[in-house]
């Protein structure tokens, strides 16, 4: 059996809403973080190595970081449509998008946050416009990252901008995205 460690208003809500979409048959396990405000603390329930969440086990198998999640599930649960298979067209851009999301898209948006700058960091990372500029491209072509199809990197790949809604640009193609991601999710998380 499948079981998912969340805990509600964290990163794992994006991973909750994916396995609502897959209609996945987990035991999800709501369990406490320390929260950067102070509150909580780590959840002697919660098996992640470091107490964060999402973490995913699943019999002796156990799967941590949401990109990762979010593949182990759809390609799990393959019937929902949310990411393409394995010689599936639009697979490589599904795989990109999702690392993307991890190496770049939250560490850009973690830095400008804590307002750290480094020409290290744009040398390897690039900037927070190249990164904006990068996700709006396909946006400008199709209403999703692989186009006419919805998937699982469109889900992570807009999550941050809920929680961080003073860094949504103003690029139309972004926005417009945002609001049909959350449409299509139901409660936008």
């Amino acid at each position: 059996m499948r079981t998912l460690y969340y805990s509600p208003n964290s990163r794992s809500d994006t991973v909750v809403a994916l396995a609502r979409m897959l209609s996945a048959n987990i035991d999800m396990r709501e369990v406490t973080i320390a929260r950067q405000d102070g509150s909580g603390s780590r959840d002697p329930a919660n098996p992640h190595p470091e107490g964060k969440v999402p973490y995913l086990t699943d019999g002796d198998d156990a799967v941590r970081d949401r990109g990762a999640i979010m593949l182990y599930l759809t390609d799990a649960y393959p019937d929902a449509g949310l990411g393409p298979l394995p010689g599936e067209a639009g697979r490589g851009a599904y795989l990109s998008w999702l690392f993307y999301y991890q190496g770049i898209i939250e560490p850009l948006l973690i830095l400008k946050w804590a307002k750290v700058s480094h020409p290290a960091i744009t040398a390897g990372l690039r900037d927070f416009d190249t990164m904006i500029e990068r996700l709006a491209e396909p946006l400008r072509q199709g209403p999703w990252l692989l186009g006419e199809r919805f998937s699982a990197a469109d889900m992570l790949c807009n999550s941050p901008f809920f929680w961080f809604a003073d860094m949504m640009p103003a690029d139309s193609a972004i926005r417009d995205w945002v609001a049909r991601c959350a449409a299509r999710m139901g409660d936008g998380k």
